[in-house]
C-alpha cells in the first residue's frame, strides 16, 4: 500500500506540472491569435457607432490593454485559490459553464469509451484467433477504412442516413426544440445523444482492435501456448486462459489512452450535431477570445486525461500480480 501511495503522489506532482505547462501553452496560443475580441464579438459595424469611452470600456472588459504576463499571472493566482474566473461570453463563472457542458459531454464520452473499448477488444480477439481467415480480413478492412475516414465526415454520413433519409433519430441538439427544460425526459436526451455517441464509438474501435489482434497473434505463437496445445487444451480455453489474460495489459493502456482521442473527436462531433457539450464550448471560447473559459476547459480536459492514465497504471497491479510484487520489492 505504501508504494502505491508514493507512486500516486509522484504522479500527482507530474500532473500539476503538466497542467501548468498546458495552461501556459494555451495562453500563448490565444495571445498569438490574430482574432480581435472586439471585432469578433461586437462587430466592426457596431464599433463604428460607439464612442471612444464605450470602446475603452470594452477593451478593459476583454483585457486587450493588459500585458500578457499580467493576465496570465492574474489567472494563475485565481486558479490556485480555486477560482477559474468568469466567462466573458456567458457572463457566468467558468466552473459553472464547464460543469453544465461537461455533464452533457459525459453522456457521449462515457458510452463511446465503453462501447469502443469492448467492441475493439472483441474484434481484435476474433481477428487474432482466426488469422488469415475471412473474419480477420473483414475486421482488418473495416478498421483500415474507419481509420482513414475523417470523424466529421462520418458524423455527416450518419446524420444524413438516420436523421434525414430514415428520419428515425434527431438531427442535433441535446434536447427537443421548443420543449421546456422541466419537460425533457431521459428518453429524449438519450435519443439526441445516440448519433454523436455512435460516431465517437465507431472511430474509437480500429486502434484497439488492430493492436489487440497483433498482440494476440504474438501470444498464440509463443512457446507456452504451443505447450498448452501439446497438452491437449481446447482453442477456446487457450484463448481465454492465455490470450485474454496477456492481452489485458496493453488493452487497458489503449483503453485509457483513448480518453484523449475521445475528447478530440468530441470537438468535431459536437460541432456537426450542434450538441451543447464541452467540445463545442471550447470552439466557441476560442473563436470568441474567451480566455478564462478556454483555459479552464484546457486544464479540466488535461486533468481528466491524466487521471485516466493514472487509473490505468494503478490497474496494472490488479491485473498482473507480477507488477504488484515487483513494485513491492522496489
Amino acid at each position: 500500500m505504501k508504494h502505491r501511495l508514493l507512486f500516486t503522489g509522484k504522479k500527482l506532482i507530474r500532473m500539476l506540472l503538466l497542467l501548468l505547462g498546458v495552461s501556459l501553452a494555451a495562453f500563448l496560443l490565444m495571445s498569438a491569435s490574430p482574432l480581435d475580441p472586439l471585432q469578433t464579438n461586437v462587430g466592426q459595424a457596431a464599433l463604428g457607432t460607439m464612442s471612444q469611452e464605450q470602446i475603452d470600456r470594452l477593451e478593459d472588459y476583454w483585457g486587450v490593454n493588459d500585458p500578457p504576463l499580467q493576465r496570465y499571472l492574474g489567472w494563475l493566482g485565481d486558479f490556485v485559490r480555486g477560482d477559474m474566473g468568469t466567462s466573458l461570453l456567458y457572463r457566468q463563472p467558468v466552473t459553472q459553464v464547464i460543469g453544465q457542458r461537461l455533464q452533457n459531454s459525459l453522456w457521449l464520452m462515457a458510452f463511446a469509451w465503453l462501447f469502443s473499448g469492448l467492441l475493439g477488444l472483441a474484434l481484435g480477439l476474433l481477428a487474432g484467433a482466426n488469422r488469415g481467415g475471412l473474419g480477420d480480413r473483414i475486421i482488418r478492412g473495416y478498421c483500415l477504412l474507419v481509420s482513414s475516414t475523417p470523424t466529421f465526415w462520418l458524423a455527416l454520413v450518419l446524420l444524413m442516413v438516420f436523421a434525414v433519409w430514415l428520419k428515425v433519430l434527431p438531427a442535433g441538439l441535446a434536447v427537443p426544440v421548443g420543449v421546456d427544460a422541466a419537460s425533457v425526459t431521459l428518453a429524449d436526451r438519450v435519443r439526441h445523444a445516440i448519433l454523436p455517441a455512435l460516431t465517437l464509438s465507431i472511430t474509437g474501435v480500429p486502434n484497439i482492435a488492430l493492436h489487440t489482434r497483433e498482440k494476440l497473434i504474438d501470444i498464440l505463437e509463443s512457446d507456452y501456448v504451443l505447450f498448452a496445445r501439446a497438452r491437449g487444451e481446447r482453442p477456446a480455453a487457450i484463448l481465454l486462459r492465455h490470450g485474454l489474460r496477456n492481452v489485458a495489459l496493453p488493452a487497458i493502456t489503449l483503453q485509457f489512452a483513448a480518453i484523449s482521442e475521445i475528447f478530440g473527436g468530441s470537438v468535431l462531433v459536437e460541432q456537426v450535431f450542434s450538441y451543447p457539450g464541452l467540445g463545442q464550448t471550447a470552439v466557441n471560447a476560442g473563436l470568441g477570445s474567451d480566455l478564462p473559459l478556454l483555459l479552464g476547459i484546457t486544464v479540466v480536459s488535461a486533468a481528466i486525461v491524466f487521471c485516466g492514465n493514472l487509473i490505468a497504471d494503478l490497474l496494472y497491479g490488479v491485473v498482473d500480480p507480477r507488477i504488484r510484487r515487483g513494485a513491492a520489492r522496489a
